[in-house]
């Protein structure tokens, strides 16, 4: 990712961080009791605001090139987050919300959590994690920030009205390109330093996320010195550093009183060995190459994959040569990558029902330049693996591409109008529609189908603009028209309220 970019994300990071800490209330009760909402909090931030202002922000997060939109990788942090949330009931909270985790392409060692459920964490975090007990040490904290409603306790003085502004902002910072970094001066100035001050969440908000990290560590079996592990790690790290310390030091500040009292609560459990998922390994060695996919980049992960074969641990070893098989893809070895491939799954006990390794060996096939007899079986072959693995939400896609790949854009476009029926919310679905019926040359039904993912991906003018050129397409029904000019006037709607938001 260019220094740019990277910049970009880790501002955007910190501005997040302005909703929980800005306003840090002190008063968190008493040390094994966790606080309750008063009537008042609740009422000036309800959490149904808190989801919606988190939902504007992950519009814009997901149009920023360092969101890592790789269908592997989301899969096994929403399963992975999920199976945390589960271990503890209040989690969701009143309005009982769903919780997302996504990833984002950057060697910082951070995560970071977003009103309403959405919590991110960078490559370069897992990539650090040395077991999965210490990655869910992470993203167990993250979880207690949003279950104990920190960034909603922070904002609770502030009026509803002011909240979605508040992240119109924000996004206008992240987007911003022409201006260059004048717009974000800021956060560089020294205004910037005075609100850079606030950003961190408060120490004792850092306690209650570390109980309620540790109760969930300790209730979904992981091992919980994963937390003592990692974060005296991430401390050590940080000596000697200021400014330039890691991302996730600096937003959650870890102090000797906090890493003792982990300590204590642990030694008051008894000890559970927890061995890492296959899954963990192989999501490791995915991120490694997605995190830096240029020639050096490739070459470096390389080295990295060949010495860890040297260690003849049957994981580690089944992470190091998915890892190669991937950068094997990457570089067009095909062959290579499939070999490879069939040594992870032959090398693993379960490895013929791992969907990760099912979805890279139909990524390979999937590849341009496959010969004519691979890409024919390659809509069986799809279609076989989404019946072993039916949640998969990648595999499910991949269906779809290799309909499309093999000529059959009718059946495809017929098997996505079913799984949109399921998953509306998708971008990507709809963007593969509006791919089938290009190819059959349905110019309307293409043109309303972008429109829909833009609407998903938070751009309602380019949205509209697809539905103008639906409208004008000559192949637009009756129907069709009926629904372009309904779907337009509620897009209108919709932008003038933008609109009108962003003048408050």
């Amino acid at each position: 990712m260019n220094t740019f970019h990277q910049s970009r994300l880790h501002r955007f990071a910190a501005c997040a961080l302005v909703f929980a800490c800005a306003f840090a209330p002190s008063w968190i009760t008493a040390e094994n009791n966790l606080p309750s909402l008063g009537d008042t909090e609740r009422e000036s931030l309800s959490p149904v605001l808190e989801r919606k202002l988190g939902e504007e922000i992950m519009l814009g997060i997901r149009r920023d090139p360092a969101y890592l939109d790789d269908g592997p990788v989301l899969e096994y942090l929403d399963r992975f987050g999920n199976s945390l949330v589960s271990a503890y009931p209040g989690a969701r909270g009143e309005a009982n919300y769903e919780y997302n985790f996504f990833a984002v392409r950057d060697s910082a060692l951070n995560a970071f959590a977003l009103p309403g459920g959405f919590i991110a964490v960078h490559s370069g975090l897992v990539i650090a994690a040395q077991s999965e007990s210490e990655l869910a040490s992470v993203v167990a904290h993250e979880i207690g920030h949003v279950a104990q409603r920190h960034i909603a306790r922070g904002l609770g003085q502030q009026k509803q009205d002011s909240l979605i502004p508040l992240a119109s902002l924000l996004l206008a910072v992240l987007a911003s390109r022409a201006g260059g970094d004048a717009s974000l001066a800021v956060l560089q100035g020294a205004q910037g330093l005075a609100i850079q001050r606030q950003l961190s969440f408060s120490r004792d908000l850092e306690r209650e996320a570390d109980r309620v990290g540790f109760q969930i560590l300790r209730d979904a079996q992981f091992d919980t010195s994963g937390m003592v592990a990692f974060f005296s790690r991430l401390q050590s790290g940080a000596r000697g550093f200021n400014d330039t310390a890691p991302s996730f030091f600096r937003s959650h500040p870890l102090t000797t009183e906090r890493i003792a009292d982990i300590q204590g609560r642990v030694r008051e459990e008894r000890y559970k060995q927890r061995v890492d998922s296959l899954d963990f390994h192989l999501v490791r060695a995915r991120l490694r190459v997605l995190q830096d996919s240029s020639a050096k980049g490739l070459t470096d992960a390389a080295e990295f994959f060949e010495n860890q074969i040297l260690q003849r641990n049957k994981l580690i070893t089944a992470g190091a040569k998915y890892g190669l098989a991937f950068i094997a893809l990457q570089r067009g070895e095909f062959a290579k990558a499939r070999s490879l491939l069939q040594e992870v799954q032959n090398g693993v006990a379960d490895g013929d029902q791992n969907s990760l390794i099912a979805s890279l060996g139909l990524e390979i096939k999937l590849a341009p330049g496959q010969p004519n007899e691979v890409v024919q079986k390659v809509v069986q072959d799809a279609q076989a693996a989404h019946r072993k693995f039916p949640l998969s939400r990648s595999i499910s896609q991949q269906v779809a591409d290799a309909l499309i790949v093999a000529g059959r854009s009718a059946e495809a476009s017929v098997y996505l109008r079913d799984q949109l029926q399921l998953y509306r919310q998708e971008p990507k679905l709809h963007q593969q529609l509006a791919q089938t019926y290009a190819l059959q040359g349905k110019l309307a039904l293409q043109h309303m189908a972008l429109a829909e993912s833009y609407v998903l991906l938070g751009s309602t003018t380019a949205a509209l603009e697809q539905l103008s050129l639906a409208r004008r397409a000559g192949d637009a029904s009756f129907h069709d028209q009926s629904v372009i000019d309904a779907r337009e006037n509620e897009l209108k709607a919709r932008r003038k309220e933008e609109l009108k938001e962003a003048r408050r």
